[in-house]
């Protein structure tokens, strides 16, 4: 099965070629169908290649199939090179499932907009990144993929750049990302300093077998955790910066200026989901650094709850599920840092399912509404979009963690991790749960249950607002039909494709055609029963017993049935309660814009860094600029050349070529000598 493992690679690299080449003359819709069967492909290959290891004994479950060799340099050698194992192949089932499924829906969903085949060229790029990335056999080989997918991420966040504010955003998201980088860069020249390898083999294999403090030069409660702790560290501000935690969480929000495909891929399946990836590949590295795994933990943790108080007050519909993400990233991260890390795994497959399913159902919605994402003039669409209703419900209450769906099961393992770790990480996870129900609970009611207030007459502050985004010609428009613009307060899709404006006795919004609904519907079953895969506590532990050799030193959950259950209905309470409160509150709601905005400033890590960035780091950039480097280093190095030059003016006067001089200078100098030989033979 090695050719099946080169397909997953090389099929989403062929669509790229294919589409970069031949996309525009392939036109719409064959270029999105050859981008589609590529990630098909790839998928159906991972499935192959994943089979055909669940077969072998668990300790075999690991080959280093080399491409060929890149870094022959020095000491240094990286190879352009797969790791198939247990954590890759996890990784690539349902990052390469999820994108053919994102690959179809947006056949349907990029209908008719002119960039239709670039669109596909970069959305193979982005899923060959991103296996890159996961199957990738040594750390720069994966940093490799780590920038392709941030490159992506910028062209495809600022896919529409006629458009200011998606090209702001984008350019926003790759300089975040840069932040991000630096720190993985750094652990890579430390970790290459002590380990004289970047292999995943070399440096972490040993780790796994117990032989850290050879390689890590001292015992693990000594220098062999102090240089740990450095690499992790610094590791996971690379994963803050691509998993968007705190305080790089801010260009996540702002990335939902790109295509809807996009924001579900960036958010399920690519991307995001690489920091979490990469704490758990170095796992045998963070039981030497118990400190990591703190900072690790309680950043989460801050990050999830601070999250999911800004998505209470989101409007945009595309925002308030950003913000979701970086809160379910969070508990990714509080169980990796409490050292469960199957768990933290099994919530991103199961989040994969469900949030790739809220994304695309938000995009019907978005796409039925021709393109307004302001849950203030939607409602009642549950009547109209049936098939978009039932299965976002089914997203709605997966991420809400009520039981028997997908999310229940994940969160509840992350949250025992939690128990077990500490009891203050527990509570605010689990206030972080109603926190989560009741938001998603308001975004349910306000877009699918009461009025349908898209057929009511927008403010004109409102439609002020649309026309400044849609263009000038929306007001025009607007006013030969009498009908509101197509553009919305946010616009964030205000280019791109829709259909006429739902209003006023036009015709009524509808489900999306089968290329996208046909998505929805599997992702929804998925987020039903991808729960099945783990239940850790319940001793149906197929994932944790999959990647379990990977682990060895990972926390084994101590906690007793009789706590588990009552954890488990504690937290179901905690999330029924919010699930209920959000729905008594807005699903009659006769004022939506009537809710808690302090919630959306409560939170300003924008404006800090903004003031930040604006500020002081603009200073000290400055100073550093014109005075460091102008007056200080330019200083000694033009003032070192100056001293030399009057120096050689000096010094070569004596050299006149008159003899007298000369032999003045030798009886000065013999005199000297004798001087100081006579004092030093007296004294």
């Amino acid at each position: 099965m090695v050719n099946a493992a080169y397909a997953i690679v090389a099929l989403p690299l062929l669509g790229f070629l294919v589409n970069l080449v031949w996309g525009r003359r392939l036109g719409e819709p064959v270029a999105g169908w050859v981008g589609t069967f590529a990630a098909g492909g790839s998928f159906v290959a991972t499935v192959i290649v994943w089979v055909t290891e669940l077969g072998k004994p668990a300790m075999d479950r690991a080959n280093d199939l080399t491409i060929f060799t890149w870094f022959p340099v020095g000491g240094l050698h990286a190879n352009f090179g797969l790791l198939i194992d247990p954590l890759s192949m996890t990784m690539a089932l349902f990052v390469t499932g999820v994108s053919t499924l994102i690959h179809l829906y947006s056949i349907g969903y990029m209908h008719r907009d002119p960039g239709f085949d670039r669109f596909f060229v970069y959305l193979n790029l982005f899923l060959f990144s991103m296996i890159v990335l996961v199957l990738g056999d040594n750390f720069l080989f994966s940093f490799l993929g780590w920038e392709g997918v941030g490159f992506c991420s910028y062209g495809l966040v600022g896919f529409w750049f006629q458009r200011e504010v998606a090209a702001v955003a984008a350019k926003k998201a790759f300089v975040t990302n840069r932040v991000g980088d630096m720190g993985f860069l750094l652990a890579m020249f430390l970790m290459f300093a002590h380990f004289g390898s970047l292999n995943y083999s070399q440096v972490l294999g040993t780790l796994v077998h117990g032989h850290a403090t050879g390689l890590l030069g001292g015992a693990p409660g000594a220098i062999a955790g102090t240089t740990a702790t450095a690499i992790t560290l610094l590791l996971f501000v690379g994963a803050v910066g691509k998993s968007a935690q705190i305080p790089l969480y801010i260009w996540l929000p702002d990335a939902m200026e790109g295509p809807t495909p996009i924001s579900a891929l960036i958010h399920a399946a690519t991307m995001v989901t690489a920091g979490v990836y990469l704490m758990a590949r170095a796992a045998p590295l963070l039981h030497y650094a118990h400190a990591t795994s703190w900072v690790i933990a309680i950043v989460g943790t801050a990050s999830a709850f601070v999250a999911a108080t800004i998505a209470c007050a989101q409007d945009d519909i595309k925002k308030a599920l950003a913000y979701s993400t970086i809160s379910q990233l969070g508990y990714m991260f509080l169980a990796v840092g409490a050292g469960d890390y199957a768990d933290g795994l099994f919530h991103m497959l199961t989040h994969a399912f469900f949030k790739a399913l809220l994304f695309l159902g938000a995009g019907a919605v978005i796409h039925a509404m021709a393109n307004n994402q302001d849950m203030k003039w939607m409602g009642s669409l549950r009547k109209y979009l049936p098939i978009t209703s039932t299965t976002f419900a089914v997203g709605w209450l997966a991420i809400s963690g009520i039981p028997p769906f997908a999310g229940f099961w994940s969160k509840d393992a992350v949250l025992s991790a939690a128990w077990q770790m500490n009891k203050g990480l527990w509570a605010v996870g689990v206030l972080t749960a109603g926190l989560t129900a009741y938001y998603m609970s308001r975004q349910f009611a306000l877009v699918f249950m009461g009025r349908a207030r898209w057929q009511e007459a927008r403010p004109a502050q409102v439609l002020a607002a649309a026309d400044q985004v849609a263009g000038p010609d929306s007001a025009t428009e607007r006013a030969a039909t009498g009908h509101p613009s197509t553009g919305h307060a946010g616009g964030h899709e205000a280019v791109g494709p829709g259909l006429p404006a739902p209003s006023h006795g036009e015709a009524h919004p509808a489900d999306p055609v089968w290329t996208m609904y046909v998505p929805l519907i599997v992702l929804a079953v998925a987020a039903v029963l991808g729960g099945g895969i783990n239940f850790p506590a319940w001793h149906l532990d197929f994932l944790s017993s999959f990647l379990k050799p990977l682990f060895p030193h990972a926390t084994v959950l101590a906690v007793s049935t009789g706590t588990k259950w009552f954890l488990s209905l504690l937290t179901t309470a905690v999330a029924l309660t919010g699930l209920l409160l959000g729905l008594s509150i807005w699903r009659t709601a006769e004022h939506p814009a009537l809710q808690p905005a302090f919630l959306q400033r409560a939170w300003r890590f924008d404006d800090l860094v903004a003031a930040f960035v604006s500020g002081p780091a603009r200073a000290g950039a400055s100073v550093m600029a014109f005075v460091m480097d102008r007056r200080v280093v330019d200083g000694v190095v033009n003032g070192t050349a100056s001293f030399l030059g009057l120096s050689a003016r000096v010094v070569r006067k004596v050299q006149n070529g008159y003899l007298r001089s000369y032999a003045l200078g030798i009886g000065t100098g013999l005199v000297i000598i004798l001087a100081y030989l006579t004092f030093r033979i007296g004294g």
